[in-house]
């Protein structure tokens, strides 16, 4: 396995190093939602620079490459399989209450028996990331682990963008099959993240938007705890997700973000689902606590991915850790790479929700707030 990163600026354009792969058969992109409007030139530029090649991508709340951060711009991985087959498929993302068709759609579409490895890219304003994943569990085999993320679009949580086949499209979802018996897959996820306060009951929900917490009106409840910071939601809640758990004596369960608010309906909607009978609370976080977490989950998948070769690490962290981190932004990407082996190569972006399994099991779900991470190895 052969891997290439490079980035594209309007200043620049495609600024590929000398000795890149020049045959291969994934491309991966992630790029500001500015650069993938009105038909994404440069994205169908790397599409026509290697028409045999899967190319698959989204928008960002920010770019990954190497351990930097970058906006308003595109960066990419180019991938030569030595033997690994890739396929990928597309599901509109239009209608939030079809997400679980929508995953079960496309595993149907991918799953046969060389299937090893999944990752989804999706819309990150039109879909129920939790049922999305859910579809996709209820189709695959047990070994097959679902990773990946959902798009962004910085802080403005407008419009977000997923493209296949150099065509770039809102509301659409892309899933991206690996096949065969070389492929070596690792995964990560970590958060770092602490609960704080109360635990309140969710007494009315529906699918990821809640309405009531102890029944209470769920967005003039947490306009409360946010005080003055309220009037910049739904941005602002990104610094104090909720955390969920089934029952009041669990010591940690999932964690959840805002993608909207509706005043009208005193209602917030969340990137997952927000289960009646459960309870939640609010975190906080400490930048050493969001470092320690990244580094966690770079460990977490180099111990999954042990090829000796050159590997591709995608990293997804949720743009909440950005907004916390701020100018220490990098150091999550730092303390990640020092847990890899140094052959790979690192691409990625700040998302709006992650998909992977938790630390300790294999079971894919959606997260918030989390860096969570894929390696793609090889064996020879």
């Amino acid at each position: 396995m052969k891997t290439t990163t490079c980035r594209w600026t309007q200043e620049s354009g495609w600024v590929l190093p000398a000795g890149s792969v020049t045959a291969p058969q994934l491309v991966l992109y992630f790029g500001a939602t500015s650069q993938l409007a009105d038909g994404a030139p440069a994205v169908s530029e790397l599409a026509a620079k290697f028409p045999d090649a899967l190319v698959c991508g989204c928008s960002t709340a920010g770019e990954i490459l190497g351990g930097h951060v970058f906006d308003e711009s595109i960066v990419a991985a180019l991938v030569q399989f030595q033997s690994t087959q890739v396929r990928a498929v597309a599901e509109s993302t239009a209608e939030p209450a079809d997400s679980k068709a929508v995953g079960r759609r496309a595993a149907e579409k991918l799953n046969t028996a060389e299937l090893r490895h999944v990752l989804i890219l999706s819309d990150g304003l039109s879909v129920n990331g939790t049922a999305l994943v859910a579809g996709f569990r209820e189709i695959l085999p047990p070994g097959v682990v679902i990773t990946g993320g959902l798009a962004g679009d910085g802080s403005r949580f407008q419009k977000t963008f997923v493209g296949v086949a150099g065509k770039v499209m809102r509301d659409q979802m892309v899933a991206i099959g690996f096949y065969g018996p070389n492929i070596v897959i690792g995964y990560g996820s970590r958060g770092g993240w602490e609960g704080f306060g109360p635990r309140r009951r969710i007494t009315r929900s529906q699918g990821n938007t809640l309405f009531e917490l102890d029944g209470q009106p769920a967005l003039a409840l947490y306009k409360r705890y946010l005080g003055e910071r309220a009037t910049g939601l739904p941005a602002t809640g990104l610094l104090f997700p909720l955390e969920l758990t089934k029952d009041a004596a669990e010591k940690a369960g999932l964690v959840r973000t805002i993608l909207a608010v509706d005043e009208a309906k005193q209602s917030l909607t969340f990137a997952g689902d927000m289960p009646e009978g459960w309870y939640a609370r609010l975190m906080k976080a400490t930048g050493d606590q969001l470092v320690e977490g990244a580094a966690n989950a770079g460990s977490d998948a180099a111990l999954k991915t042990q090829t000796g070769g050159a590997a591709l690490a995608i990293l997804v962290s949720c743009i909440g850790r950005r907004l916390v981190l701020g100018q220490r932004i990098e150091e999550e990407l730092d303390a990640v790479i020092r847990s890899l082996p140094e052959q790979t190569h690192t691409v990625g972006f700040y998302s709006y929700g992650e998909a992977g399994p938790s630390a300790g099991n294999h079971l894919s779900e959606l997260h918030n707030q989390t860096m969570t991470i894929t390696v793609i190895g090889e064996t020879t």
